[in-house]
């Protein structure tokens, strides 16, 4: 079930208000203590995450549970969620050891969905919340972050600011679980914005990036399914992370631009196309006809097709 964006309901009494976490959506299964995590697009990412399969060990009394939540990389010290620090994690099929010790994860449980093969995605928000409750998911590895009632959405917005998280989303509190549906039922409210891109090419670096991108084409998908040029971005990489991502960039290249509509020809001119095959995650200060402006990398969405990045709202 995904939410949609705007601004949080005057109606406290109606909803719930959870924090927004700035990693990737994750439906896991677990059953006698192990579990298998699945991406939104439906890939298994256990692999990826090997410590989180056993996390629910000597919980649950051997109970088999289907339960959404959200992957994260928490910050050394504030225990903030990073995105970018989850990057590290995400496209290693097998960590090792090394790496599982210098970004721990960790599974934020939000939604209960089955238990025991009976599906109770029919019951309302409430109920599934107080029956993921009384299942006492408390654990180094994976948790149950709280929700609140009753409490306004500006000040949940304040807490969330200052404690530097992303956001928050508003979920009806008599609203049933509906999977692949974005819902009005749930409103995510971030702080920033951000938006998903597809990588449709890149235009060459000079000076220290000679050789390699200077800043990425970015295309989304308008109203009429039409690839169109929002864009570029240039900064958000170290040079570590321009060079790994370049080498994908030259296994998908193409001779042609993949935009339906012709791009400037300030970018056409020069750019060296792609296979639009790669979603990315990206910050900006607003949109506007010309796209997006002070746009920022954040990183690649693994759990994301292409056809799902949308051009954002104006504004």
């Amino acid at each position: 079930m995904l939410a949609v964006s705007g601004r949080p309901p005057a109606d406290t009494g109606l909803w719930a208000i959870e924090m927004k976490w700035d990693g990737i959506r994750a439906i896991a299964r677990w059953n006698g203590g192990h579990g298998r995590f699945y991406s939104r697009n439906n890939r298994d990412i256990s692999g990826s995450f090997p410590e989180l399969t056993t996390a629910f060990a000597g919980l649950l009394d051997g109970m088999d549970v289907l339960v959404d939540g959200e992957i994260v990389a928490p910050e050394p010290g504030s225990g903030v969620p990073s995105f970018r620090r989850l990057q590290r994690r995400m496209h290693v099929v097998r960590p090792t050891a090394e790496l599982l010790r210098e970004v721990p994860v960790q599974y934020l449980v939000f939604d209960l969905l089955g238990v025991n093969g009976e599906s109770i995605m029919a019951l309302p928000y409430a109920e599934r919340r107080a029956r993921l409750e009384d299942l006492a998911i408390d654990l180094p590895l994976t948790r149950t972050p709280p929700y609140y009632v009753d409490v306004s959405s500006a000040t949940m917005l304040e807490v969330a600011k200052d404690h530097g998280l992303e956001g928050i989303i508003s979920k009806r509190l008599d609203s049933s679980y509906q999977p692949g549906r974005r819902s009005p039922a749930w409103i995510k409210t971030p702080l920033r914005k951000t938006t998903e891109v597809v990588i449709a090419g890149w235009l060459p670096g000079n000076g220290r990036y000679s050789g390699i991108f200077g800043s990425i084409v970015m295309g989304a998908y308008d109203g009429a399914g039409r690839l169109v040029h929002i864009g570029n971005v240039g900064t958000g990489w170290t040079m570590r992370d321009r060079k790994v991502l370049q080498f994908r960039l030259n296994e998908i290249t193409r001779p042609d631009t993949p935009f339906d509509i012709p791009p400037p020809r300030s970018v056409s001119s020069s750019a060296h196309w792609v296979e639009p095959e790669l979603v990315a995650d990206i910050e900006y200060r607003e949109a506007s006809a010309e796209g997006l402006r002070h746009p920022s990398w954040r990183g690649l969405r693994t759990d994301k097709a292409p056809q799902e990045a949308k051009t954002p709202d104006l504004g």
